[in-house]
């Protein structure tokens, strides 16, 4: 299968492009020149006829997309979630979809922490202040911030990046609990945390982090029911994915007051954000750099190219969405 044509619709880490580059199956590599979503129209464009495709989670592939690039035998997509993919769409297809899974288990945990810390001590105010000259010495009250030591936190969802978070709030001396479809028995083991229901958490907490998978049942998850329920110190930080966390109703939630604040990584239609939150003192906004270190996103680019190498030489890749697809695979 040598001599492949190959389409990444964005510069990844370089890893990850030299491996492709260096692949005897590939024939043909071309990459979106621009550091930007390619629109929708361009997409259509660029994948036609191509053997394979490296997309990013900010590509929409759908049915329309795979019919389009009816030659691609994988669409390796450079990311942990795939929600940005219609699986249903590419297993009745017969086109396998790989991701790059387990990698940023850790950047991810550690940003959340950033943004837990960057709320709570009122760090990007207390920039802005300085920054506008306003600072004229220490002052008693002065951008006066929650306490995390000893406090509770609440993990929406109990994953590997929900482990980590716990693990990593042990330092200081926090409960853990969780709500999860799931029983955790590591966690509870070495954290001490304690399975309770949603209600029981947004009631508890006073850190509420949400690392919960987006699906159908998950979509707005946390909506104006649950922030009520939070306590008036209380914080909530969102790493996971946006539509998990009704965003209106989190701004409506934070300009009223009921809640101390909150911190977001990602947002329900990216790159757009709720205008309301945008001018409030009392949220921290992240870019979607929850994975953003060299070596996390190197190690992504490198998972994807082996995911997509692998296909080509007709084999089944390592990190396989819908492996029901193999054994029906176009051009295996």
């Amino acid at each position: 299968m040598s001599g492949k044509n190959v389409y990444v619709t964005r510069r990844i880490p370089d890893r990850g492009i030299k491996m492709l580059e260096d692949a005897p199956e590939i024939g043909t590599l071309e990459i979106n020149p621009d550091d930007r979503v390619l629109t929708r129209a361009e997409l259509l464009e660029k994948i036609k006829g191509r053997d394979a495709v490296l997309c990013l989670l900010t590509d929409g592939i759908d049915g329309e997309v795979l019919d389009t690039a009816s030659d691609a035998v994988v669409f390796a997509n450079y990311a942990v979630g795939f929600n940005n993919i219609d699986i249903p769409a590419a297993t009745e297809r017969g086109v396998p979809i790989t991701n790059t899974p387990g990698v940023l288990t850790d950047a991810t945990a550690t940003h959340t922490w950033a943004l837990m810390l960057a709320v709570t001590r009122r760090v990007v105010e207390g920039d802005k202040y300085s920054r506008a000259g306003k600072y004229k010495g220490w002052g008693p009250l002065l951008l006066l911030g929650g306490d995390i030591t000893g406090a509770t936190l609440g993990l929406v969802g109990a994953g590997r990046i929900g482990y980590e978070v716990a693990k990593r709030a042990m330092g200081f001396r926090m409960k853990v609990i969780y709500a999860d479809p799931f029983k955790n028995e590591k966690l509870e083991k070495d954290c001490g945390a304690k399975q309770v229901s949603l209600d029981e958490l947004m009631k508890t907490a006073d850190f509420v982090s949400i690392h919960a998978l987006l699906n159908d049942d998950t979509h707005h998850l946390v909506g104006e029911k649950e922030l009520a329920l939070m306590k008036p110190s209380a914080y909530i930080v969102n790493c996971a994915r946006g539509p998990i966390l009704d965003e209106a109703a989190l701004a409506a939630t934070l300009k009223a007051g009921k809640i101390a604040g909150a911190a977001l990584d990602v947002y329900e239609k990216e790159p757009e954000m709720h205008a309301d939150l945008i001018g409030l003192d009392n949220v921290v906004l992240a870019p979607h750099t929850a994975s953003a270190t060299l070596e996390t996103r190197s190690r992504m680019a490198e998972i994807a190219a082996t995911n997509l190498i692998a296909v080509l030489r007709g084999e089944q890749p390592p990190n396989l969405v819908n492996p029901d697809v193999w054994s029906k695979r176009r051009g295996g």
